[in-house]
């Protein structure tokens, strides 16, 4: 016998022969779909371990499967963003499936196209676009070729599962929030959305308008700048609010990458916060809870936003013919010290 000869590569068969289960009960186990056990997990993945077996990509893909999940990502600067990647790996943990990553970079319509076809094209078994901006018609074709949950994104699809916040209810929270430490002028900056077939959909402009309805609720007039959900929108925002000749004693930034720029900008005119001028962001991200920024924000969930998107998406994957899901999560605010009641 030639001892050179390389070992016999692991297979599906080994490990349900080690574990004494069915194939299709490891299958199942890759695929962390239901139906079994928590005893039967721990049973596969102890042979799993034991035998070093490794789910083989290329007979996955021969297949028709090759347990890869595209992300698509509009910007990776965004901090809030990677609490959805976290709670999508999170979920996919056991499964067997592997994230890859396709940022778009804000660059249009056509750049996020190019994405998500090239996933589609290197045989992906399902896609997560993350607040995509392609027309609903797009995105349903792509929903048909591959199964799909879109993130961040409102309406009602008979093609693709959604997961998104209640944007209106988390903007009434800082609107509450700020009118009831006293606040009469209250500034938000939202991001300008160009095209205006995608307004009832999109965060952003849901936002803004859950913004204008608690203001006119509490009898206040609405103030509103559209700028751009980044850092250089938060400053410029800022900045054109400063130079009103009625400066408003609160600012509620639509993103928490916004309000970053936001506190630039007031740092630079010599404002402190919340002493000149109190500040709100929205996201919750991990910068918010640094000591020195402490920044109220609107909890939206990042990472139970990704592990439903994963959970969806697997169940898509699973039975194609299941009917769509449309999953809003219910947003908290989060009080720190941005936030208090306005000048003397």
């Amino acid at each position: 016998m030639d001892s050179s000869a390389p070992p016999r590569r692991i297979t599906i068969v080994d490990v349900a022969r080690h574990a004494r289960v069915s194939t299709t009960a490891v299958s199942k186990v890759l695929r962390n779909a239901y139906g079994t056990s928590p005893a039967m997990r721990a049973k596969v993945q102890a042979a799993i371990t034991e035998l070093g077996y490794r789910p083989h990509a290329g007979a996955r893909a021969m297949r028709g499967q090759t347990y890869t999940i595209g992300v698509m990502l509009p910007d990776l600067r965004n901090p809030f963003f990677p609490d959805i990647l976290d709670g999508l790996t999170d979920h996919l943990r056991d499964t067997g499936y592997q994230v890859l990553l396709g940022p778009s970079h804000c660059n249009g319509e056509e750049a996020e196209a190019k994405v998500t076809e090239a996933m589609i094209d290197r045989g992906m078994d399902g896609l997560i676009l993350v607040a995509p901006i392609a027309p609903r018609t797009h995105l349903e074709q792509i929903a048909r070729l591959v199964p799909t949950v879109v993130v961040g994104r409102h309406g009602h699809s008979t093609a693709y599962d959604t997961v998104a916040d209640d944007d209106t209810t988390g903007a009434k929270l800082v609107v509450d929030h700020l009118a009831g430490l006293g606040h009469r002028h209250i500034a938000h900056i939202e991001h300008h959305e160009t095209n205006p077939t995608r307004l009832a959909e999109m965060p952003n402009a849901i936002r803004a308008e859950g913004y204008r309805a608690a203001m006119r609720a509490h009898g206040l007039e609405p103030d509103v700048v559209s700028t751009s959900y980044t850092r250089e929108g938060g400053y410029l925002g800022a900045q054109q609010i400063l130079t009103r000749p009625r400066r408003p004693s609160a600012i509620f930034a639509g993103a928490d990458i916004v309000a970053i720029g936001v506190l630039e900008a007031l740092t630079e005119a010599g404002l402190a916060v919340p002493a000149g001028i109190s500040v709100a962001g929205y996201d919750n991200t991990n910068f918010a809870a640094l000591g020195p920024i402490s920044l109220t924000s609107v909890d939206q969930a990042g990472h139970h936003i990704g592990a439903t998107a994963a959970r969806l998406l697997l169940d898509r994957i699973a039975d194609r013919t299941r009917p769509t899901a449309q999953v809003k999560l219910s947003p908290t605010l989060v009080v720190r010290r941005s936030t208090a009641g306005p000048p003397a």
